[in-house]
């Protein structure tokens, strides 16, 4: 594969590379080493396969990923309570949602943050970092934690988290980093430090966050961490478990002015996930007195038939969640014929019930 259709499948469905030069140049290069950094935190939501979409984007330009298993980093930020037991089996699950969406253990390399964190040199390195850091900027940087800047208090631990994850890079000596654009901060830390430090500076892959699919409040101040969809308000995120029936009615319900195209989420369900699977075609059943069915050939001709009007909302919910219940068939397909993996999702969904 010539660099140049490397250089297309590694940024598309992409908010920025840092910088395009330097990746270029990897490419072109022998082995280059990735990864994400996930916490395992509880049900799988459909903004995630926008990065496990680009996690095989990577792998098949040849770059060799890994998924850090964030644990450690997901027990810090308290999630599923706290529970490292919990946070562990919410890992093995994770595992199982990017082997059913086509993803093989053979393809990535999993690594648990145990591994790193029982290396004493692992933790030398954070206190490297951290004395290279003021406390402002690893405040700052607290919003890659899903919290807001304010949450730092909460307890001291929030604070080594920026540091951690900025180590982990380094520590796996990484050349690529892939994560959200809420991950930013903590890639361009590392940037800063490596520049400083002289180490091997990493390239950065950010991937859009899909929007919820609520409608955003008059007058309410919102950022990154309030407009995103997150789990943590089931009634705002569609999980890849969701029954046809839920998908359906979370569509339905969710905020889709007419002809409005910025700040949409069913138009971003559309551009992030269906249209960024190849050879997709939105197809829409409408009423011949509205036009007649149609094929929507590309995400661009969506935008114009839905800017001018031409094409109705509830037109556009209703085909959007026939092909999102089509996209995750495989993945339900897998969690019922996988009893380890059924398992699993019961205990997540216990999980999210109760914590």
């Amino acid at each position: 594969m010539e660099v140049r259709e490397k250089i297309k499948i590694a940024t598309r469905n992409t908010s920025e590379v840092v910088v395009l030069s330097e990746l270029a140049e990897i490419l072109r290069g022998g082995e280059a080493k990735g990864y994400i950094g996930v916490e395992p935190s509880g049900l799988f939501h459909i903004g995630w396969l926008i990065w496990a979409q680009k996690v095989r984007d990577l792998l098949d330009v040849g770059i060799k990923m890994k998924v850090l298993e964030a644990t450690w980093h997901a027990w810090i930020n308290d999630k599923l309570g706290g529970d490292l037991e919990m946070i562990h089996k919410c890992a093995d699950y994770v595992e199982h949602v990017l082997k059913a969406f086509g993803i093989d253990k053979g393809d990535i390399e999993y690594v648990k943050a145990e591994k790193l964190v029982n290396d004493s040199e692992y933790w030398r390195l954070v206190i490297n970092i951290a004395k290279n850091l003021p406390l402002a900027r690893v405040r700052r940087a607290i919003t890659i934690m899903g919290r807001k800047e304010s949450e730092s208090i909460l307890d001291f631990s929030k604070l080594i988290y920026p540091c951690m994850q900025v180590a982990d890079i380094f520590y796996m000596d990484l050349d690529v980093c892939l994560g959200g654009m809420d991950q930013r901060k903590a890639h361009m830390l590392a940037r800063e430090i490596a520049e400083k430090k002289g180490w091997k500076k990493p390239v950065a892959i950010h991937t859009p966050l899909l929007i919820s699919l609520r409608p955003p409040i008059s007058g309410e101040s919102l950022d990154e961490v309030d407009l995103k969809m997150s789990k943590s308000k089931p009634e705002t995120c569609i999980f890849v478990h969701d029954t046809p029936a839920e998908i359906e009615k979370k569509v339905e319900s969710a905020y889709c002015p007419m002809k409005v195209i910025d700040m949409n989420p069913i138009i971003e369900i559309c551009r992030y996930l269906l249209f960024a699977q190849p050879g997709f075609k939105l197809y829409v059943e409408r009423e011949e007195k509205h036009g007649g069915d149609l094929y929507v050939e590309s995400f661009d001709e969506l935008v114009h038939l839905y800017s001018k009007g031409e094409l109705h909302p509830q037109d556009l919910k209703r085909a959007v969640a026939r092909a999102l219940v089509k996209m995750l068939e495989a993945v339900r397909k897998y969690f019922e014929s996988n009893k380890e993996a059924e398992e699993l999702l019961k205990v997540m969904r216990s999980a999210t019930i109760t914590r």
